[in-house]
């Protein structure tokens, strides 16, 4: 497979494209990098493409928060500016006063 370049940023809030969910990216995989099982547990018809950018969201819906595996096909920009509710989005980033977010730094010990 042919990685490709991933289109979205650590820190960038994401919707998905089909899904009622939104989140906050905390890593990138520049491919799928996730079990066979969960990949086939798609159904076939809307499963995504494996050589494409999978994205690790701190994601919420309507109803709770939690971690998200999703294909970039799958996902489009937030722009509603909305604040995000996950309480795991404190652990890495900081909401800053334009309402971007920006990854706490890295300390070596």
């Amino acid at each position: 497979m042919k990685a490709s370049l991933a289109k979205f940023a650590i820190g960038q809030v994401v919707r998905h494209r089909v899904f009622d969910f939104r989140g906050i990216i905390f890593d990138v995989d520049p491919e799928f990098d996730n079990t066979e099982e969960w990949w086939l547990s798609i159904p076939e018809d809307v499963r995504p493409h494996k050589d494409q950018p999978f994205y690790h969201l701190f994601a919420e819906n309507a109803e709770t928060e939690y971690i998200a595996y999703v294909s970039e096909q799958n996902l489009l920009p937030d722009e509603s500016g909305e604040p995000l509710r996950n309480p795991m989005i404190g652990e890495m980033f900081t909401r800053q006063k334009n309402g971007t977010y920006r990854a706490h730094p890295i300390l070596a010990n």
